[in-house]
């Protein structure tokens, strides 16, 4: 008996370690990812995870590093990458807009695995008068030229005021740091962006000084009018802005990026492995950047964000008690938004074949509102 106790202990332990190697080599030895450029945050956090798969699993990831949205795409759609990590590109394209609004493109059929939020809002000059964002009717608003990830986004949170651009005064700007510094010019009174771009640090210590007109979370019919515009963003307490004191809350939106972002045809087991991989690996990672806390599970790993979830990352993310009956429900109808742009991009690419670029994606963008519009 003592005999067979001690062997089927030993073979207890024989299987555990086995299913422990088995567990290590689940993950590919080797993965393409793409990010944004180096130097940016989605590099440095995709380096920062990849670093953390070698050292658990010894996966060996390569990353592909591009400034534009369509070189961090076409890798992936070409089954050359793995993973990309992606900015609000991973909505545009997921719906055909903007730059993928054309014979090329248009909509794709890709899945979020996960994405940490990262906090935006509107921001105003403090002497500007617009304590909410209905006070920005007829203000000067800074958009960026050919930037449509900020200024939709602007687009959207205008929306929670019950504001369209009509209501606004558009001044659009060359780059994204003329814009962002034109408050403390005086030559706009609000913008679009995040709370800590090193210009509204200029702005919170000039004359005019800086607010951030809340996003009330219990503001139904905002968080709809936005949701309308851009459905990727959710209510966020932010605690790091410039200007704002210690120990103060600012109540602003949340939109995801970097995005984890695959092929629907990525099988669930691949997805599964790589999601659980990113959970364990959270405490070799988590530290590598100030914002990196935020690819926990429970905040990285839920809606809204700018693609349906992958249903591998979901079957994982069931196991964990991290995914909830209201999680299904906005994944549903994401679902069935992108089913609806797919169906309609293949009636409307036979219908209009022909069609100068220019003409062609204005034409696409009107069918996409339509769309829209009867899903709502």
């Amino acid at each position: 008996m003592k005999t067979a106790i001690k062997y089927g202990a030993a073979l207890s332990g024989l299987m555990a370690l086995g299913a422990l190697s088995a567990s290590a080599q689940e993950l590919p030895q080797t993965m393409v990812w793409t990010s944004y450029d180096v130097g940016s945050a989605g590099y440095a956090e995709a380096s920062a995870i990849a670093d953390a798969f070698g050292k658990e699993f010894g996966t060996r990831v390569r990353i592909q590093p591009s400034g534009s949205g369509i070189g961090r795409l076409q890798p992936l759609l070409q089954g050359r990458a793995d993973y990309a990590f992606l900015a609000t590109e991973a909505f545009f394209v997921a719906e055909g807009a903007f730059d993928f609004a054309t014979p090329d493109w248009g909509p794709r059929n890709l899945r979020a695995v996960a994405g940490r939020p990262a906090g935006i809002t509107l921001i105003a000059a403090g002497d500007a008068g617009i304590e909410t964002v209905e006070d920005a009717r007829g203000k000067r608003i800074a958009f960026v030229a050919g930037n449509p990830s900020v200024n939709v986004k602007c687009e959207a949170i205008l929306a929670f005021g019950g504001l369209t651009l009509d209501d606004v005064e558009v001044i659009t700007f060359p780059t994204y740091a003329s814009a962002m510094s034109s408050m403390t010019r005086n030559e706009s009174d609000a913008t679009c962006t995040t709370p800590t771009t090193s210009q509204l640090y200029e702005l919170a210590e000039s004359p005019r000084g800086i607010n951030y007109p809340p996003l009330e979370p219990d503001n139904t019919a905002g968080w709809e009018g936005l949701a309308k515009v851009l459905p990727i963003m959710g209510p966020s307490d932010e605690d790091i802005a410039a200007g704002l004191a210690e120990g103060e809350i600012a109540k602003m939106a949340a939109y995801r990026y970097p995005v984890i972002t695959t092929t629907a045809e990525k099988t669930a087991d691949e997805v599964y492995t790589f999601i659980k991989a990113l959970d364990e690996t959270y405490d070799l990672y988590k530290d590598g950047t100030a914002t990196m806390g935020r690819w926990s599970l429970d905040q990285s790993g839920r809606p809204a964000i700018d693609l349906p979830f992958h249903e591998g990352a979901i079957r994982y993310l069931e196991e964990k008690g991290i995914w909830t009956e209201e999680d299904t429900a906005w994944n549903d109808r994401r679902t069935a938004r992108m089913d609806a742009m797919l169906a309609a991009w293949e009636t409307f690419k036979s219908e209009n074949e022909g069609l100068e670029d220019e003409a062609y994606a204005e034409a696409w963008m009107a069918r996409r509102a339509e769309v829209v519009a009867g899903l709502n």
